[in-house]
C-alpha cells in the first residue's frame, strides 16, 4: 500500500509542497515565493491563476521525488483562510483578482453594519465579528464592484483557496471544508451550512458557493494526466486548525500559537462552541464524520510580516534570521516600542483603520532597538491575547508554538517571560503542513485517528519563564502606553 502524504501548504507569501512519511518524517519540499499585488493603501491581492501554476509546478516535482502518483495515499490541503477567489466553473480560470485576508476595503461596509446593529447577530451565528478580516464582506463587495463576475451569472463559482485548488485539481469538485467555510461569516457554525440570513446580509447568492464537507475522507481524485496518475485528496483544513492538528491540540484547553505571516491562538474547547465576551473569536477546529470540535481563538494581523517589511522596505535587516543577533546585541529595547499596525489592529481590538507606530525613539536609539522591539511585539500582543482568553474563562497553562518566527531562540525565550507559562517548541516547527498530513493520513486510511496520527509530531523542547517581575512590568507598561496612542 502507498504509505507517503502530500501536502499543499498554500500560503500567504509562497506555495509550498511537502512530502512526508507515514511517521512524520519530511522527504522533502519544494516552494515557490508569491507575488503580492497592493494596489491602494490597505489593499491585498494575489493573482489566482499565479497560485494554481506555482501549486501545479511544486506538486509534480514532489510526485516525482515520491517515485509516481501509484506512491502517495492521499493530498492533505492546507492555506490562507479568509482569501477568496471568483472562477469560472466551465474552465476553472480566475475572473478577478483574489482578495486576500489582509484585505481592508470593506472596513466602512463592516462599519455600515455595526452602526446598524448587526455585529451582535453575526457574531451569535458565525462566532466571528464585523470586520474586513472574513471573506462574506469581500465577496459582496466585488459582485458589486466587478461587472465580470455578475456578467458570468451560473458560471461563477467563489470559494476560499483550498475549494479553489480542489476544483483545479479535481476538473470540476466545488466543495470546502468546514474549517475555511467557519471563515467565510456566511456559515452558521453551530448547524449545517450555508446562513440564507447570513448570505443576504452580505449580498452574496448561495447558489454560488461551495457544497461543505468534512476536513479528512474521500474527498476528491485529482485529474489524471496531472500527476500521471489519479491521487486521493483526504484531508483539508485552514491553516491555524492545521496548526492546531499538527501541534496535537487534540484536548479541551490545549492551545496553540503560530507566528508566520501573521499570529494566531487557538485554545481547543472540544464540542463545546465558545461565546467570547471579550472579543475573541469562535471557530470550527476540525470536523470529522460530521462531528464538529471548536476552538477559541485570537488573530493577531502583523507577525512575520513586519520582519519582511523590516528587511525588504526600511532595509535594517538582510535576512529576517538577523533579527535575532540584533535583539540580542542590546540590553533593553532602549524605551523603544513598536505596535505593529501595518494592517490594522486584529484581536482583542478589532479596529482596521489603527495603523502602525514607533513610539520611544531618541537619538540612542539604534538600528538593534527597532528590531528588538519589533520581536518584543510578538510577545506583547500575544500578552493581550492571553488577557482575553483568561477573561473568557480559558487561560492558557502553557502554550505550544510554531512558524516560521519561532525558530528565533531569543523571541521564544522572550514569549515565555512576557506570558509567564512555559512555551512548547516541537523540532519540526512547520506543523501546518503536519497537520494537513495528518488529516489526510486519517482521510485515506493510514491512521484510524488523529491521537494515532499525533506520533507524526516528534519531539520537542521547552522554554521556561525566567525574567523578574519588575522587568516584566516596566515592558508591559510601555507597550501598554504605545498601543493606548495607537488607538487614541
Amino acid at each position: 500500500m502507498s504509505d507517503k502524504i502530500l501536502v499543499i501548504d498554500e500560503g500567504t507569501t509562497s506555495t509550498r509542497v511537502m512530502l512526508f512519511e507515514a511517521d512524520g518524517t519530511c522527504l522533502g519540499s519544494a516552494q515557490r515565493p508569491l507575488t503580492q499585488h497592493y494596489p491602494a493603501p490597505g489593499l491585498v491581492e494575489h493573482d489566482a491563476e499565479e497560485i494554481w501554476a506555482l501549486t501545479l509546478a511544486c506538486v509534480q516535482e514532489m510526485v516525482t521525488k515520491a517515485g509516481g502518483a501509484s506512491a502517495i495515499a492521499g493530498i492533505g490541503i492546507t492555506n490562507q483562510r479568509e482569501t477568496i477567489v471568483f472562477w469560472d466553473k466551465t474552465t476553472g480560470k480566475p475572473l478577478a483578482p483574489a482578495i486576500v485576508w489582509q484585505d481592508r476595503r470593506t472596513a466602512d461596509m463592516c462599519q455600515a453594519l455595526k452602526d446598524q446593529g448587526q455585529e451582535a447577530i453575526v457574531q451569535a451565528k458565525t462566532g466571528l465579528l464585523l470586520d474586513p478580516y472574513f471573506s462574506g464582506s469581500k465577496i459582496g463587495w466585488a459582485l458589486s464592484h466587478w461587472p465580470q463576475l455578475t456578467a458570468a451569472g451560473d458560471k461563477l463559482a467563489v470559494g476560499t483557496i483550498e475549494s479553489y485548488l480542489v476544483y483545479r485539481l479535481t476538473g470540476g469538485a466545488h466543495i470546502s471544508d468546514a474549517t475555511n467555510a467557519s471563515r467565510t461569516a456566511l456559515m452558521a457554525i453551530g448547524s449545517a451550512g450555508w446562513d440564507d440570513g447570513l448570505c443576504d446580509l452580505f449580498g452574496v447568492p448561495r447558489a454560488i458557493l461551495p457544497q461543505i464537507v468534512d476536513c479528512a475522507g474521500p474527498l476528491g481524485q485529482t485529474l489524471p494526466e496531472l500527476f500521471g496518475g489519479a491521487i486521493a485528496i483526504s484531508g483539508m483544513a485552514g491553516d491555524q486548525q492545521a496548526a492546531t492538528i499538527g501541534q496535537a491540540c487534540l484536548q479541551p484547553g490545549q492551545t496553540k500559537a503560530t507566528f508566520g505571516t501573521g499570529a494566531f491562538v487557538l485554545t481547543q474547547t472540544g464540542r463545546t462552541l465558545p461565546q467570547s465576551k471579550n472579543r475573541l473569536l469562535a471557530t470550527i477546529a476540525w470536523q470529522l464524520d460530521g462531528v464538529r470540535h471548536y476552538a477559541l481563538e485570537g488573530s493577531v494581523f502583523v507577525a512575520g510580516s513586519l520582519m519582511q517589511w523590516l528587511r525588504d522596505d526600511l532595509g535594517l535587516l538582510e535576512r529576517a534570521s538577523d533579527s535575532e543577533g540584533l535583539a540580542r546585541s542590546v540590553a533593553d529595547n532602549g524605551g523603544v516600542y513598536l505596535v505593529p499596525a501595518l494592517s490594522g489592529l486584529g484581536a482583542p481590538h478589532w479596529q482596521p483603520h489603527a495603523r502602525g507606530a514607533i513610539h520611544g525613539l531618541s537619538f540612542s536609539a539604534k538600528k538593534a532597538h527597532v528590531v528588538r522591539a519589533a520581536l518584543e511585539a510578538m510577545a506583547h500582543q500575544t500578552y493581550d491575547l492571553k488577557t482575553a482568553f483568561a477573561a473568557d474563562g480559558a487561560d492558557w497553562a502553557e502554550v505550544r508554538i510554531d512558524g516560521g518566527m519561532v525558530a528565533n531562540d531569543w523571541m521564544a525565550q522572550d514569549l515565555a517571560d512576557i506570558l509567564a507559562i512555559d512555551v512548547e517548541r516541537p523540532h519540526f516547527i512547520e506543523t501546518t503542513a503536519l497537520g494537513a498530513a495528518m488529516l489526510a493520513g486519517v482521510g485515506c486510511g493510514l491512521y484510524g485517528s488523529l491521537e494515532e496520527a499525533a506520533i507524526m509530531r516528534g519531539q520537542v523542547e521547552r522554554f521556561n519563564p525566567a525574567m523578574a517581575n519588575p522587568v516584566r512590568q516596566t515592558r508591559l507598561n510601555g507597550w501598554a502606553d504605545a498601543l493606548k496612542r495607537v488607538l487614541a
